[in-house]
């Protein structure tokens, strides 16, 4: 189920990013969606969906941390 909009995001998502690594989630879940279709592309029986937000927050990570003290993400 890829996602069109950030408000399409789940909640837990879309109340935690900021706007830019919300863009970068979805544009990376929606490619990982696409490439994990086929489950002999996935590891130890994860779901389509499981794969895809895993690289999602991969994704996020490269360009964001949480901050440990605020809880809040922002740019590296």
């Amino acid at each position: 189920m890829p996602y069109k909009t950030d408000a399409d995001l789940p909640a837990s998502v879309r109340d935690a990013l900021p706007a830019h690594a919300r863009d970068i989630y979805r544009a990376a879940f929606n490619s990982a969606w696409d490439e994990y279709g086929d489950a002999s592309k996935r590891r130890g029986g994860e779901s389509r969906e499981e794969a895809a937000h895993k690289v999602a927050w991969a994704a996020v990570k490269e360009k964001y941390e949480k901050d440990d003290k605020s809880g809040k993400w922002h740019s590296k």
